[in-house]
């Protein structure tokens, strides 16, 4: 018998939000995009092993990891 097992990294935008780069100090957007690893057996992802939320800027291309809750601030609607 024989398994076929592995990881799978899935990318999920999750907005678009303007405000100053870290790395290159210019005012640009940044696209905040949730990477979800699952450990996957006959390619159907069963257990997720890790989350990471990334933004990048779209001046100078510099990605950085971000808490959960930096995304969700980052994402969430202004209210007016």
């Amino acid at each position: 018998m024989f398994f076929i097992f592995g990881l799978r990294t899935k990318v999920h935008r999750s907005g678009v939000v303007t405000a100053v780069c870290r790395y290159c100090g210019k005012q640009a957007a940044q696209v905040v995009t949730r990477h979800s690893t699952r450990f996957t057996l006959f390619f159907v992802p069963l257990i997720p092993i890790r989350t990471r939320f990334v933004r990048q800027c779209t001046f100078c291309g510099a990605e950085d990891v971000i808490s959960r809750d930096e995304a969700s601030r980052a994402t969430a609607p202004v209210a007016r």
